[in-house]
């Protein structure tokens, strides 16, 4: 049978404009227990920001997180996949441009949902280590 993107994806993203501060993104990952936010003007898909990037892109380049934006952040050079995708193209996607999480849009193009590795793992093979991990509720 085959599996959708929508089947295994993360619904109703967070999402920031692109002025937002690096600081209270920090926050709202910390806050919402997720590791990537998605960058928008208005209703369309800008950017994708991880806590990686938000260290390698911000932090350790010595700028205030409190005045970094996001916008010198974020991975502006995005892929994607819709939602009535087959769950190989978005592994296909994943393997291509070595990503770890990819926006999910409807055709026009407004951001509807995020598709994690761990999402795939959990799905294709949730006994496997990072299918394990994944599944786990996280510790606080």
């Amino acid at each position: 049978m085959t599996q959708h993107v929508r089947d295994v994806m993360t619904t109703d993203p967070v999402t920031v404009e692109p002025q937002t501060s690096v600081t209270a993104v920090a926050r709202m990952m910390r806050d919402e227990n997720i590791g990537a936010v998605l960058v928008t003007e208005g209703d369309q898909l800008r950017g994708l920001v991880s806590d990686r990037d938000l260290v390698v892109r911000a932090v350790a380049e010595g700028g205030d997180p409190g005045r970094t934006t996001v916008a010198n952040a974020c991975s502006e050079d995005l892929v994607t996949v819709g939602p009535d995708d087959d769950l190989a193209l978005a592994v296909h996607v994943m393997r291509e441009h070595s990503v770890r999480r990819v926006p999910v849009v409807d055709e026009g193009h407004h951001a509807v949902g995020i598709v994690a590795i761990g999402d795939l793992a959990i799905e294709r093979d949730p006994e496997s280590a990072l299918g394990d991990i994944s599944a786990a509720e996280p510790n606080r």
